[in-house]
């Protein structure tokens, strides 16, 4: 920034003089010859660092032009430095200080006074300019600030209303979902009974007439118990879901290996028809409700035997590792275990991961694969219950891998170390 320099005087001779006296310090200078023109000067341009005024002019002289200056409120941050040839005394010296004067100079100038004055002045001009560029950018500053805790204020207040809805939301969801498995309990508990009486009915019938009955009728029976067995095992699937959100039982200290070995005794013979070879760990005591645990296990472990390809032997890992939550830990701050069941089967394309845990989503429609489609859904439920999670990982014709993290039991879990691998074959 240039400051600006208003210099006042009749003389051109003096307006010379003064101006050769502070061109070295690089300011910028405006000339009137008259206090009229000063005036005039100063109503479009007002951002001058001082005025230098000769107090001796013709028409107006020094004083009446300062005192008209100072009038206005927009200019009377200017000082103005008097000059004179004249030693005015105390009383004109007074005078000039009530006009708005702030210094006097004496002529002949004495060039080091002159700028040693002007110096002071044109640095309390920047200092001042300083402070109003910083007086600026802090109400700006203010202003924006003002305005963010207005708009924080207000998202404040939308959040609150959005989690009041959304509380209300959970809530009436909550009571529908229990409605809803309420329902299906109801529903499924009375299809039960007539489903039996079909069975009931339709075995009787044929008993009485399969001598009479030629292949094609003996055929239609056949469909008639298959699907009616089916739709026993869709209800106690539908039944088995709707419980286990209200299922209160104590979560209780769970060995897992028992539950495991018991459920490859019950598979047993389905295993030793397709030459299955199962590999198993020795796993931590998990804490948990022992019958669903047994139930997620028997559905992966059985849909790996369902799953498996044509001609190709099943192969069976049942592994486990340490994990927090889904998330790999480090002892001793085990929390979670997750098993993984991993097979050489069918697969599916590593897209449909989320989906086969939906209700009735089976990838493979083949109808000799016989199965509800609610079974992952149930793996999806038990795991959930227990605050874990499952997953899988899989590709088409190379197999898939479930992983189910569940939470053990806290002893357990500081003292277990792996123990070798147990294998069960054919």
């Amino acid at each position: 920034m240039q400051p600006k320099i208003l210099l006042v005087d009749d003389r051109e001779d003096n307006l010379l003089s003064i101006e050769s006296i502070l061109e070295p310090n690089g300011y910028h200078f405006v000339k009137a010859r008259s206090g009229r023109e000063a005036l005039k000067i100063l109503l479009s341009e007002f951002d001058f660092a001082m005025i230098l005024m000769d107090v001796k002019m013709p028409n107006l002289n020094g004083f009446e032009t300062a005192s008209l200056i100072y009038e206005r409120d927009r200019l009377k941050h200017i000082p103005i430095i008097f000059i004179t040839a004249n030693n005015f005394g105390d009383e004109n010296m007074y005078k000039g200080y009530q006009a708005g004067a702030v210094d006097y100079l004496f002529k002949p100038i004495n060039a080091d006074v002159l700028r040693a004055k002007v110096s002071v002045l044109v640095d309390l001009y920047k200092k001042t300019h300083e402070l109003k560029v910083q007086e600026q950018k802090l109400i700006a500053t203010n202003k924006s600030l003002e305005n963010e805790v207005k708009e924080r204020i207000a998202s404040e207040e939308k959040v609150k209303q959005l989690n009041q809805e959304l509380l209300v939301n959970i809530e009436r969801l909550q009571s529908v979902n229990k409605e809803l498995d309420r329902f299906a309990f109801m529903a499924s508990h009375d299809l039960q009974e007539p489903l039996r009486k079909i069975r009931l009915f339709a075995n009787k019938l044929f008993m009485k007439y399969k001598d009479s009955l030629d292949d094609s009728g003996k055929a239609d029976f056949e469909r008639i118990q298959k699907s009616a067995e089916h739709m026993q095992s869709l209800i106690r699937d539908i039944l088995t879901f709707s419980k286990i959100s209200e299922d209160t039982r104590e979560f209780t200290s769970t060995d897992i290996n028992i539950i495991i070995s018991d459920i490859l005794g019950e598979l047993d013979e389905e295993i030793r028809n397709k030459h299955a070879q199962i590999t198993t760990d020795k796993y931590p005591l998990l804490y948990g409700n022992p019958g669903l645990i047994r139930l997620l296990f028997h559905n992966l472990i059985n849909n790996a035997l369902k799953y498996c390809k044509k001609d190709v032997p099943p192969v069976i890992t049942i592994s486990f590792d340490w994990a927090t939550n889904g998330q790999p830990s480090v002892p001793p701050y085990h929390k979670y275990c997750r098993i993984l069941v991993k097979d050489n089967g069918m697969g599916f394309d590593q897209k449909y991961a989320e989906e086969v845990f939906g209700m009735f989503k089976r990838l493979h429609t083949e109808a000799k694969l016989e199965g509800t489609g609610i079974g992952l859904a149930l793996c999806k439920k038990i795991a959930e219950h227990h605050k874990g999670n499952i997953s899988v990982l899989s590709k088409a014709g190379e197999g898939s891998t479930f992983m189910v993290s569940l939470p053990v039991e806290t002893r357990e879990a500081v003292v277990h170390e792996k123990s070798p691998v147990v294998v069960s074959n054919s």
